[in-house]
């Protein structure tokens, strides 16, 4: 079962490439690493905990009122991370912008509350959560590293905000920024760096049939 929910979450049903779900924030925060890694943890976990939130009471939740009570749950814990963030690093709240409050409208989130977690006990719940988070986390680095290599000539730009200013030093200057190609780094670039990565899969998926 745990293999199975691993499988789904990471590969076969991954969040942003399979089911092209929460594209807004995917596309437009992942401009480095270090924002995709920190918008997909937070994502993480809002799933983990509206997943075992909603699971035990999914029996006493009327059914008319199903979607607006999944959402109040997401919200309260969307604000939780909102200014557990803003707290914690104000650059990379300044960064994130938005896109931290729209996990409450995130399409991942609701889906699997209302596809997963309002039909099955807790401890099934909380792995949907895991697998199915950190298979968009991990979209999400991959498409920060590519947008921030190619458009900056830079890795993991603002690590900084996450662990310290004693971590600048972490950043890799791969080239001159000068010479980067700018349309990597824009919307365009989103566009085209996740088609690729979506190519990618279903070449590996279509030599596996084969």
């Amino acid at each position: 079962m745990i293999k199975d929910q691993f499988h789904d979450g990471m590969w076969k049903q991954n969040a942003g490439l399979i089911q092209l779900l929460g594209l807004c924030p995917t596309l437009a925060v992942t401009v480095n690493v270090t924002n995709g890694f920190a918008l997909g943890v937070a994502t993480i976990f809002v799933m983990i905990l509206s997943n075992i939130s909603i699971s035990p009471i999914r029996q006493l939740v009327p059914e008319a009122a199903r979607v607006p009570i999944f959402i109040l749950v997401i919200a309260g814990l969307v604000t939780i991370v909102d200014l557990s963030i803003n707290a914690l690093s104000r650059p990379l709240y300044d960064a994130l912008g938005i896109f931290i409050p729209l996990i409450v409208t995130n399409c991942i989130v609701l889906a699997r509350v209302e596809a997963f977690a309002s039909k099955n006990p807790i401890l099934p719940s909380f792995y949907d959560g895991l697998f199915m988070g950190l298979g968009l986390t991990l979209v999400l680095i991959i498409l920060g590293a590519m947008r921030e290599m190619i458009g900056n000539g830079t890795l993991f730009q603002n690590l900084h905000f996450l662990i310290g200013d004693d971590y600048k030093f972490l950043t890799i200057q791969l080239f001159n920024s000068d010479h980067g190609f700018l349309l990597a780094a824009l919307p365009p670039g989103a566009f085209i760096a996740l088609s690729s990565l979506i190519l990618f899969m279903n070449w590996i998926n279509q030599k596996q049939k084969k």
